[in-house]
């Protein structure tokens, strides 16, 4: 199949251009930089955040659109720029280059948006549920690297922190590798249309589950540090009092909201009232205690980027 990719770049990204041509597909790559990319693929250069920076006759024969585009902050503007309106203008081109399908890379958190990066995910999710073409919304419940930011302290020795007991929250976190499959996947299986929350093998694990594997699989005394969800609130009302005068401590205060949000919302699928493990689809074979053994052997390497709270 033709298959356009944007976001080939990131790491979702590239391990769908490395399942989609391990399949046979044929790939071109959306891309605004002159990144390296495997041979045999294709190059579209454009800045979707400008204006008619892509026009339908670039996507002549592309019969799915593939989208693993994301902001890198999720900032507003950034947030907006991105999840929101470079999406809309892919999408716009697709509909009218004759596009049969579009499939997007969205997140689990948009079921209940508080934070203005899941709002603009929504917004989009909205406009391509209303576009008339075959959809396959993707939503993920985590990534391996967002869980893996506490590896090194409790190599080092150092206590493992927790939001109240750790028990706050919970999560189905997937692999790149598996995720990129059951993305894929939605090529050539009629039932992977509309929205699909999706999460790896289970059971769905906690951040205190997290911790007593880490210890148990590195030999370590377990240790554990709790912090308070006050003391978050605290330091977000301070930074946006800050933010009033200062535009970069506003821009702190946002992430800190993010993070937050991390802290006290499971990524499992909500129902309306409450989050339901049971109810969230599971996929593939990586679990998070093989990549964590991967990370301690020093076999693999997490680029933690934005998710490195801790």
């Amino acid at each position: 199949m033709k298959v356009l990719l944007a976001g080939a770049t990131g790491t979702i990204g590239r391990a769908v251009l490395d399942r989609l041509l391990a399949d046979g597909h044929s790939v071109t790559c959306l891309s605004r930089s002159r990144r390296a990319l495997p041979d045999g693929v294709g190059r579209l250069e454009a800045d979707l955040t400008k204006p008619n920076a892509l026009l339908p006759d670039a996507l002549e024969g592309v019969e799915t659109v593939m989208s693993c585009m994301a902001s890198r902050s999720g900032a507003p503007a950034d947030a907006w720029a991105v999840d929101h309106d470079a999406h809309l203008a892919l999408l716009r081109a697709a509909q009218s280059a004759g596009v049969r399908h579009f499939v997007l890379l969205s997140a689990i958190c948009v079921q209940k948006p508080l934070l203005e990066f899941q709002r603009a995910k929504l917004a989009f999710e909205q406009e391509l549920t209303q576009s008339g073409l075959r959809h396959s919304i993707i939503r993920p419940t985590a990534f391996f690297k967002s869980l893996s930011g506490q590896v090194a302290r409790v190599q080092a020795g150092k206590p493992f922190l927790l939001f109240g007991d750790g028990r706050l929250t919970a999560c189905k976190p997937i692999s790149d590798r598996d995720l990129a499959a059951y993305i894929v996947g939605c090529l050539d299986d009629p039932a992977r249309v509309g929205v699909l929350p999706i999460g790896g093998p289970g059971p769905a694990i906690t951040p205190r589950a997290q911790a007593d594997m880490l210890f148990e699989m590195t030999g370590k005394a377990p240790k554990f540090r709790s912090l308070p969800v006050g003391v978050m609130d605290a330091i977000i009302a301070g930074l946006s009092l800050g933010g009033r005068m200062v535009p970069g401590l506003r821009a702190k205060a946002d992430f800190a909201r993010i993070g937050r949000y991390y802290a006290t919302e499971s990524m499992l699928v909500w129902d309306g009232s409450r989050y339901d493990a049971d109810a969230t689809p599971e996929f593939g074979t990586d679990t998070l205690r093989d990549h964590y053994a991967a990370l301690l052997r020093g076999d693999a390497v997490t680029d933690l980027g934005d998710h490195a709270v801790f």
